[in-house]
């Protein structure tokens, strides 16, 4: 049985950082540098065999299929985004790693009740996986509010996300360039309704909807030259600044400064990137 999708056409809306093949393989080599911090997560929540599974914003899917594999051939992991290219993507690995537990749904993280209907008694999710996707939404209660609808009572949602953005990303020495940069960087997600600190605000929202926090934590991390975390910031950077031209968010001038800066530290030993803290929060529906 191959994976099902209900991925059908539809006019595409691409996130702030875009659909294309540069971020796909961008978002690949971050799943990849902090796959140990969400495996950890995975673990504290409970994942295991048999568990009905939802990754919402799941993106090309690299996240899901590793999510796959742990629930096993008695699970489910149901894949949502909003772009079909993604969920195409992700339907192929699928194939390719004979996964046949993953199902693609072409959808808004805003309204689920659109894309996912209300579960029977044995369709609700045991656990939901949602990672940078609150930082990108306008209602990140809507999307609280729909997933306490698809989960069953002590169902749990698994978070990774932003706060302390701007003042938490940063190079050091620091450089005027790349700090305007990184305010840029902010001010463009906040220009299409999202909030790149939005995990000072998803505790109290998530308790208002019905969820008890039962763990609340920061993975602080630096990028040094020549090391792996390095290749983060990197290729973030270098594939977003001038897209932040395009959007008129910087001048050419100001991205080419800051893309300067970056690669002015790039063979300093001493030098390194601060990079973004990303916090983490299970919270159970109650």
């Amino acid at each position: 049985m191959s994976p099902s999708s209900t991925a059908t056409a539809k006019s595409e809306q691409p996130y702030v950082l875009g659909t294309g093949s540069d971020e796909s393989f961008r978002l690949g080599l971050q799943h990849r540098l902090w796959s140990n911090a969400s495996f950890s997560l995975w673990i504290r929540a409970g994942v295991q065999p048999g568990m009905r599974v939802l990754d919402l914003g799941c993106g090309p899917g690299h996240a899901t299929l590793d999510l796959a594999q742990i629930v096993g051939p008695t699970g489910r992991v149901v894949g949502v985004d909003e772009s079909a290219g993604f969920l195409k993507q992700l339907g192929q690995e699928a194939e390719a790693r004979k996964l046949s537990n993953i199902d693609r749904v072409l959808g808004d993280a805003q309204h689920l009740d659109h894309c996912l209907p209300s579960p029977a008694t044995d369709d609700y999710f045991d656990l939901v996986y949602v990672r940078w996707v609150f930082c990108f939404v306008s209602s990140p209660g809507e999307v609280i509010k729909g997933l306490r609808r698809v989960l069953r009572p002590g169902g749990k949602i698994v978070v990774q996300d932003y706060f302390n953005y701007e003042q938490g990303m940063t190079i050091a020495p620091k450089k005027e360039a790349f700090t305007k940069a990184v305010a840029a960087v902010a001010r463009s997600w906040r220009a299409r309704g999202g909030n790149p600190d939005v995990m000072g605000e998803l505790p109290r929202i998530a308790k208002h909807h019905g969820f008890e926090i039962d763990h609340l934590d920061v993975q602080q991390r630096i990028g040094r030259p020549n090391t792996s975390m390095w290749h983060w910031p990197w290729t973030f950077f270098n594939a977003f600044l001038p897209k932040l031209v395009e959007m008129g968010q910087l001048s050419r001038e100001e991205c080419d400064a800051a893309l300067k800066d970056l690669a002015s530290i790039s063979t300093d030993e001493t030098a390194f990137v601060l990079l973004p803290p990303v916090f983490e929060m299970i919270a159970s529906k109650v």
